[in-house]
Parts: C-alpha cells; structure tokens; sequence
C-alpha cells in the first residue's frame, strides 16, 4: 500500500526519524558516524536546512529542524539518506536498502515543545543505556549545544522561537 502525502507545513520545525532496515544497526564504528556528520553537513548547506538538534543511534537517527522551504525537506533527507547508503553498502560491500521505509516526520511547534523535543531526542543514549549522563555520548549535538564543544564540527544552527 503507497504512502500517503506528507503533512508539511511552512515555517516549521520537524523530528525527523529513520531507522535501519529490520532495526540493523546504520553504525558500525566511529568512523561511520563521522561519516554521516560530514554528509549531514554538507546536505543541510546543499539543501538548506536549519539543524537544531540530532542524535545518531546504532540503529536510528533523530534529527531535528527547520527546511528553508518545504520542498528542501524531502530533497534534503532524500540527499543525505542514498549519500550515507551508498557510502555504508561500498564499505561494507552490501546492496539494497539501508533504511526502513521513508523517513518520519514529526511537525514541531516553535515554543517550549521544540526545546523538549531536542532534549528528549538527546536523551536517547541515556534511555538506550549507552551512556550514563547525556554529555557522555558523543553522537549527538548536546556537547555542541549545551556545552559549545563537540565532535569538532559546527553543525548546528540558532534556535529563534
């Protein structure tokens, strides 16, 4: 059964969620999380996306932001998902799907809700029991946001509610 239309709206924030095909895990070492940063990086200029926060799991991704207009969303997750695919299926000399279906997306209100939803999406590693405190783990932007360090790249951009 196709997918229905995507509830979009203009001048939103988005959670964004994908996760690995059959829940494999989309992160084998530090060096493919670095990977997916770097492309992160790059698509979110290609397509312009404003990134309030993330978070790469084993297994799924959270991201949240803001397209600059509503078709950069898909361009910009489409872009970013078959890049980071490719990258994953060459190193690891796969083929096929990456990914379960298409990416989710949760719209998020520019209020109180958005600060929670990047808290909550943060958390993830300390819920999972991959760390034991929220700075600990390095594959999300709470160092960089909350503590103005981080995995060296600056990837994300101001919050204006």
């Amino acid at each position: 059964m196709p997918n229905g239309p995507r509830f979009l709206l203009e001048h939103a924030c988005y959670h964004l969620i994908t996760r690995g095909n059959q829940r494999q895990a989309v992160f084998l070492d530090k060096a493919d999380y670095q990977e997916y940063l770097a492309r992160l990086c790059l698509y979110k200029k290609r397509h312009p996306f404003l990134l309030y926060g993330y978070c790469l799991m084993p297994n799924h991704i959270h991201i949240v932001g803001e397209p600059h207009e509503l078709k950069d969303l898909a361009r910009f997750m489409q872009g970013l998902l078959r890049s980071y695919t490719a990258y994953f299926n060459k190193r690891y000399k796969k083929v096929g799907h990456l990914c379960q279906g298409r990416f989710k997306s949760k719209v998020i209100a520019k209020d109180r809700y958005l600060i929670d939803c990047i808290q909550y999406v943060e958390n993830n590693p300390v819920r999972a029991n991959l760390a034991k405190a929220i700075g600990e783990y390095h594959w999300s932007s709470y160092q960089e946001r909350a503590l103005g360090s981080g995995n060296g790249k600056k990837l994300l951009n101001e919050i204006r509610l």
